[in-house]
This record gives structure tokens, C-alpha cells and sequence, in this order.
């Protein structure tokens, strides 16, 4: 494999696409397709099995040959370019990309595609999250915890933000994620004999008070509303961190994580 142009020239049209997807949510969703960034994220994508159409690269930043060991597992090669200074800066966010960028194809999370290995699932939901930050720290516990899914209802944005994958460090790419409406994740984690587990303030149970040994899914809202009546009207038990300061609530991703380890810990006993 060889690359099979090169690109000086930030008027060119793939570079202008580019730009557009990094901006745009709406192009991405329209084309399907999105922007990786950075050798770590690029790592993962590969591991998850995404499908990579064109990989940037910066030579002075990362060799040909670097780029062809990081795509030696890749059985449907990307079309490889190699980018100026001028461009590698137009494009790329941060410094510390490694030199690379890709444009990826996007992976479909209806909850019908969503594959439960164990007979024993910890799951996190997480209802409306706006804060890409928030997402990519929710994405990146529940890599840390080694949950069996996280699964978005009402999604607000865009998965595939640069923002969402950056602050997730790319764990979006090797993390089983499902999206739906409200309505329609309760019906799935009912059926699939799920407990359901919300984190909210009235009628609460302490977290070190629940059994999360069972088929187990921890239910987190926004800091602003909380969670939804469909949530609170259905939950087996509603769970709640006790505060011993003057406010009721912390960061969600804060939240979740004291509550997801907490069901570890005892998976572990």
C-alpha cells in the first residue's frame, strides 16, 4: 500500500469536507460519516471495527511506515494522504494528534443491534446528556468499570462529535452503546429482566444499601432536571448518594461513577 496523493493546499475539496464534518453534525449524520483524531483514538476505532475511508497523515509528525503498522490489521485499507504543514494545522484541533486524522463511517446503536455477551450485564443509561465533556467522561467509566453497555435515551446531540470522542479518548469506538427513546429502553431492559436502578432524590434508597449483583442497569438524568417521570414511574428502586454538604447533586459523570464502582465492588465480593 502506498499513499495515493498528496495535499498542500487548504482550498482542496477533501480538505474543505473535512471541515465541514468536524463542524457540522448535520453533515455527518447526512453522510454518515465522521472525523478521527489522533493516533490512541485511531487505535481503538481500528480495534472496534470501524470502517476508515481516508487517513491524513502529517509526515513530519509520523512516517509512511508508522501509518502502514497502525493499519496492519485492517482488512479494507483507508485511502492514505499525505498533508503539508498548512493543512495538518488547518485540520487538525490539537497538537497532540500524532500526526493523524481519518474520516470513518458511522456505526448504527439502534437498540436492536445492541448485543449483550454477559448473562449478567451492568449497564449505564444516561437520559438527555447535552455536555459532550459529560458523554466522553460517562463513556470513559464505563471502559474504566468494564460495564457491558451504555445506552443513551433522548439523545440530544450527535455521538460522533469530535468533542464526545476527544473528551472520551476514543472509548465511543470499543464501547457497546445503544440509543433510544425512553419508552422504548425501559420496554428493552424490562424484557431482558433487567433491574432498573435510578439515581434520584426522592423515595431513594443509599446506593451501599442496593443490591447491584443481579442483572443491573444504573439510570443517571441531567444535574438540571434529573430524570424523567417515565424513568421514576418505572424504576424497581430508586438509589441516591448521601450528601453531607449544602448542595443535592453532583456532576452526572461523577454520579455515575460512584455508583457504577460501588456495583463492582460488590460483583466482586
Amino acid at each position: 500500500m502506498s499513499y495515493i496523493k498528496e495535499i498542500n493546499s487548504v482550498q482542496n475539496p477533501l480538505v474543505r469536507q473535512t471541515l465541514v464534518l468536524i463542524e457540522k453534525s448535520r453533515e455527518r449524520k447526512k453522510k454518515g460519516i465522521f472525523i478521527i483524531e489522533g493516533i490512541k483514538e485511531l487505535e481503538l476505532a481500528i480495534k472496534g471495527r470501524y470502517l476508515l475511508r481516508t487517513l491524513f497523515f502529517y509526515p513530519e509528525l509520523i512516517s509512511k511506515e508508522e501509518v502502514l503498522n497502525q493499519l496492519k490489521e485492517v482488512e479494507d485499507p483507508p485511502e492514505l494522504v499525505s498533508i503539508s504543514k498548512e493543512v495538518f494545522q488547518k485540520i487538525a484541533y490539537r497538537n497532540s494528534t500524532g500526526g493523524i486524522l481519518a474520516i470513518a463511517k458511522t456505526k448504527e446503536h439502534s437498540l436492536d443491534q445492541l448485543k449483550l455477551e454477559s448473562k449478567n450485564p451492568l449497564i449505564l443509561v444516561a437520559e438527555a446528556p447535552e455536555k459532550p465533556g459529560n458523554i466522553g467522561a460517562l463513556l470513559r467509566t464505563a471502559d474504566a468499570a468494564g460495564l457491558d453497555a451504555v445506552i443513551i435515551a433522548n439523545a440530544k446531540g450527535d455521538l460522533y462529535n469530535p468533542n464526545i470522542i476527544r473528551s472520551s479518548v476514543g472509548c465511543l469506538f470499543t464501547t457497546n452503546i445503544g440509543i433510544g427513546s425512553s419508552e422504548e429502553i425501559i420496554e428493552y431492559l424490562k424484557k431482558n429482566n433487567i433491574s432498573i436502578n435510578c439515581a434520584a432524590l426522592t423515595a431513594s434508597k443509599a446506593y451501599t444499601l442496593v443490591d447491584f449483583t443481579q442483572p443491573t442497569a444504573i439510570v443517571v438524568g441531567t444535574e438540571a432536571t434529573g430524570l424523567s417521570e417515565d424513568w421514576l414511574q418505572k424504576s424497581d428502586q430508586n438509589i441516591i448518594i448521601p450528601m453531607r454538604g449544602e448542595i443535592d447533586s453532583m456532576n452526572v459523570s461523577v454520579s455515575a461513577a460512584i455508583l457504577i464502582f460501588e456495583a463492582v465492588r460488590q460483583r466482586k465480593l
